[in-house]
């Protein structure tokens, strides 16, 4: 089994996640645990949110880069783990 495979199973075993997303640069699923619709409307919205995220922290100084980005909503937490070639979306209830 391959390191993200077990990088899955160690997440998906969190309380509250819902599923994640492991997508390219060009925005383009890979990997989900969600069904492709979901999964297409969340990499289009929040890969927008990464790529001017990401611009404004090269603004402030040129040799750093976003990394994760977690957003806290009133129903949702989501995070966004972002390596040279692929990101990933995890998406999860946060826990009472």
């Amino acid at each position: 089994m391959s390191i993200i495979d077990n990088s899955l199973k160690r997440i998906l075993r969190y309380p509250g996640v819902i599923g994640y997303i492991i997508f390219n640069k060009e925005g383009i699923p890979i990997r989900t645990g969600l069904d492709n619709a979901t999964a297409v409307k969340y990499v289009g919205l929040l890969n927008q949110l990464i790529m001017t995220t990401r611009s404004t922290i090269r603004d402030i100084d040129p040799q750093d880069d976003v990394k994760l980005l977690r957003i806290w909503t009133q129903k949702y937490e989501i995070m966004v783990a972002t390596e040279e070639e692929y990101l990933m979306i995890v998406i999860q209830k946060p826990t009472e």
